[in-house]
């Protein structure tokens, strides 16, 4: 079913299978560039990390491990796109914390995949793509994505049909 988001520039994906949620994040990747901000939002088991685990591998290799951070709150990584730091800022409390794992180095020259973003703070950058993962059944996930700042524009032109997915919406 087809379905949009009361934020005018959301785009709203069902995501029926893990290869789905793969499929989504080769795209996304493919239209990333160092400075990007991808804010993943959701309860824990929506699918944050299966996104960012392929994301990551579309940039490196298929079969590159991708350990979750959520122990090492950050994995940074060499990739075709120029350098990937994937945080799970779920550990922490506060944007003090996230200074000390190298924000600032990671803002000037990386793509940054931040889970949890609210524990940025004033630190999250106004110019960002969120993607809210939610649950829709006991396999299928949703994405909400929703750009902020230039990703505003940059969403409604993000190529994402063709990928066989049942659900997706343009803006």
């Amino acid at each position: 079913m087809t379905q949009t988001d009361s934020t005018p520039n959301a785009r709203v994906i069902a995501l029926p299978s893990e290869e789905a949620t793969a499929a989504l994040a080769r795209r996304l990747a493919a239209a990333l560039a160092p400075g990007d901000l991808v804010a993943l939002r959701g309860d824990l088991g929506a699918g944050k990390s299966a996104l960012c685990r392929a994301l990551i591998r579309a940039v490196t290799e298929e079969d590159a491990e991708v350990p979750s951070p959520t122990f090492t709150l950050v994995q940074t990584y060499d990739t075709d796109i120029g350098p990937v730091w994937h945080f799970d800022l779920y550990r922490l409390s506060g944007p003090d914390e996230v200074t000390e794992l190298g924000w600032d180095e990671a803002r000037a020259e990386a793509v940054l995949l931040v889970e949890w973003p609210d524990r940025l703070g004033p630190l999250l950058p106004a110019d960002r793509l969120d993607v809210a993962m939610s649950f829709a059944g006991p396999t299928e996930r949703r994405a909400t994505l929703t750009g902020h700042g230039a990703w505003e524009s940059r969403l409604t032109t993000l190529d994402l049909s063709g990928l066989g997915l049942s659900g997706l919406e343009g803006p």
